[in-house]
């Protein structure tokens, strides 16, 4: 079974602070961008992350003692790719 690429659209609160986080910590490359919205190769798929004014209220529920929300996501790595990222 082959993955099949998803598109993500998240609100977040500065552009440059989001460019930096994914393109220099996490190597992703940036692709579409303008001065409202960035886009990334998240691993293979695309995120759009669009600047907001306030960020939006989110649930959370309670993981293993910690305070998750509830819309979240991530990408799943095996042991050596998580070492390379650290």
């Amino acid at each position: 079974m082959s993955t099949r690429p998803f598109h993500l659209a998240f609100p977040i609160l500065s552009i440059e602070d989001t460019r930096q986080f994914y393109r220099d910590i996490l190597e992703c490359q940036v692709g579409r961008e303008s001065d409202r919205w960035i886009d990334f190769n998240f691993f293979g798929h695309q995120l759009s992350a669009h600047l907001v004014e306030k960020m939006p209220d989110v649930p959370h529920n309670l993981v293993d003692g910690k305070k998750i929300p509830v819309a979240h996501f991530g990408v799943v790595l095996k042991p050596d790719q998580w070492i390379l990222l650290r």
